[in-house]
């Protein structure tokens, strides 16, 4: 046997013990060889820097259609494989103090369809919508959309190429032919190869180095979990400022300079034309204006499954994405337990079959675990009034932004490393142009004040010093908490690929990094018959001592300084509290 042939068979003997079974690399850490460690990566002062704005004459957000040519065309999906929502814009906005809304009855709402690019057999139609945005001041520049449109697609084969077309053929004024792809069907073995997750995304030069980033990784689906285009960090005459602090003395009205939407929408198109998008709600979609309406421009831009799947708003909703369950949740109404999207959320929860979606995943903006500064335990509210539920129900993973940098967590439980727990990861790192979030809230004198840690609408003051372990008395640790395993201030964007019922990839990527260093990687392993979820029929209270019971606590030669236990004690007499 030649020198080569003994080299080739190494080389496939080598390769085969590097990958096993569903394509796990062997080497790649995994969230059973956790607690981990904490680990902060020091900044990159060469890289950094605060975002610039992509300017209005970029010619990447420029119209370039004619008269009612579809636009800022999006695919988006809804509850199941067999079902999407193609939206697009027709006409130009106007802006100004005196403006006249175009009428959405003028353009019909058609998506032709089909397997073939040539002919496309199918049709559907949708509704259209015009909004407006209106300040009651001289002055001031009132902002009213082109034509959005909505339609529905159904009766779509599981992971199948569908090439589409979208307008009025009657103008006529159809778009060029695009194509999606649908989602594999729900089942225990079919996901999709690749889901990008990323957050805070605005339309800034490192938006685009993002987005480039991203696109090279050749996801399937996209979340972008909140904060969108920022529109708001302008004044109505498009100069940029900080108006979401910005408000006028007669009336909590910010500016806006809702063009900016109309920008991101033309620059992400060659993106979302193909790639489905599911957002979710950040501060920064809020954008109060007459009568006290909020989030105007981010519902009536995006289709959402919302009534697909059982919610009443635009807020809150679930989609499948083969045998993974995904829940889109809003940090920015009401969550509390008599609210509609508890109520909501404890029904989709129990309709959930973890044999045919193993993997349940949930997402909202602002972050529960964060030890940066920026939004330290902004939404302890938010936490206290869910945690409980998502953890009965055995959520996997959760992911936030609106912390402008890169966070994991180890698997954790009010505040207490938790082998059941879900995983807590950040990624409000998109690019936007408010500036990186590099302070840590356990750094000397950057502890918050907790009386400035509430948002306006983030449900109220939830504030409070911790009762035990290493920051027993204080609202923030003196050291990078137990619970954070992983923090860095960059840029960059996140892959999530599922590989079977158990074991899901997780890799966060560097804005700097070639396409094949990660940053941050680990798979992510569920543990089903040592973390139980919710049987149907069942009470809350045995599924949840039976969580606690099977879990096993790290030792002192895993984590030096773990967490007391009293919390976990506290937690579980306030729950028989409650349930008495």
């Amino acid at each position: 046997m030649g020198l080569v042939s003994v080299l080739l068979i190494s080389f496939c003997v080598l390769s085969i013990s590097l990958v096993g079974t569903d394509n796990i690399v062997v080497g790649i850490p995994t969230t059973l060889d956790g607690p981990f460690k904490p680990v902060t990566v020091p900044l990159d002062k060469t890289f950094r820097g605060h975002a610039v704005d992509l300017p209005d004459t970029d010619p990447r957000v420029q119209r370039v259609v004619q008269g009612f040519e579809p636009e800022q065309i999006s695919v988006s999906l809804s509850t199941t494989h067999d079902s999407v929502w193609i939206s697009w814009i027709t006409g130009d906005f106007q802006i100004g103090e005196s403006i006249k809304p175009l009428n959405p009855k003028t353009v019909a709402s058609v998506v032709r369809y089909g397997r073939l690019r040539f002919p496309l057999i199918h049709k559907a139609t949708g509704y259209s919508l015009v909004y407006n945005q209106l300040y009651p001041f001289v002055g001031l520049q009132n902002y009213t959309s082109g034509i959005i449109h909505h339609v529905r697609l159904t009766g779509l084969k599981p992971n199948t190429l569908y090439h589409y077309q979208c307008g009025d053929p009657s103008i006529p004024a159809m778009s060029s032919t695009y194509y999606f792809k649908t989602m594999p069907a729900s089942g225990p073995k079919s996901y999709p190869s690749r889901i990008a997750i990323v957050g805070d995304l605005g339309l800034t030069y490192n938006t685009t180095s993002t987005v480039d980033h991203m696109i090279g990784n050749n996801p399937d689906l996209i979340l972008l979990v909140g904060d969108v285009c920022y529109s708001n960090l302008y004044l109505t005459n498009g100069t940029g400022a900080d108006c979401y602090s910005c408000s006028f003395s007669q009336t909590p009205i910010h500016e806006t300079y809702q063009p900016r939407w109309d920008f991101w929408g033309r620059y992400m198109q060659p993106v979302t034309s193909k790639i489905p998008i599911m957002v979710v709600e950040g501060n920064h979609e809020i954008e109060k204006q007459v009568e006290n309406q909020t989030f105007v421009a981010y519902s009536s831009r995006f289709a959402f499954p919302s009534k697909e799947s059982g919610s009443s708003s635009t807020f809150y909703y679930s989609f499948n994405a083969g045998g993974i369950h995904f829940i889109m949740l809003g940090g920015y109404i009401a969550y509390n337990k008599s609210a509609h999207q508890y109520k909501w959320l404890e029904k989709d929860l129990a309709k959930v079959d973890r044999t045919v979606t193993p993997w349940l995943v949930a997402t909202w903006h602002p972050p529960w675990y964060s030890t940066y500064k920026a939004h330290y335990r902004e939404a302890e509210c938010m936490r206290t009034a869910m945690e409980d539920l998502l953890y009965q129900y055995g959520v996997d993973i959760i992911f936030n932004g609106h912390v402008h940098a890169y966070e994991r967590s180890n698997r954790v439980y009010n505040y207490t490393l938790d082998p059941c727990g879900p995983v807590h990861i950040t990624v409000g790192d998109g690019g936007n142009r408010e500036k990186m979030a590099i302070a840590h809230a356990d750094e000397p004198g950057n502890c918050p004040d907790p009386s400035t840690t509430p948002d306006e609408y983030m449900g109220g003051f939830c504030a409070f010093n911790f009762t035990s372990g290493p920051a027993a008395g204080k609202f923030c640790w003196d050291r990078q908490p137990d619970y954070s395993a992983y923090r860095e201030s960059s840029f960059g964007h996140g892959i999530f690929e599922v590989k079977n019922e158990t074991h899901a990839l997780w890799t966060w990527h560097r804005n700097q990094d070639m396409y094949n260093s990660p940053g941050d990687q680990i798979y992510i392993v569920r543990q089903p018959e040592r973390c139980p979820t919710e049987p149907k029929n069942h009470g809350r209270l045995s599924t949840y001592f039976s969580r606690v019971l099977t879990r096993r606590f790290p030792t002192s030669a895993e984590i030096k300084k773990p967490v007391a236990q009293t919390d976990e004690t506290r937690s579980i007499s306030a729950l028989i509290d409650r349930s008495i």
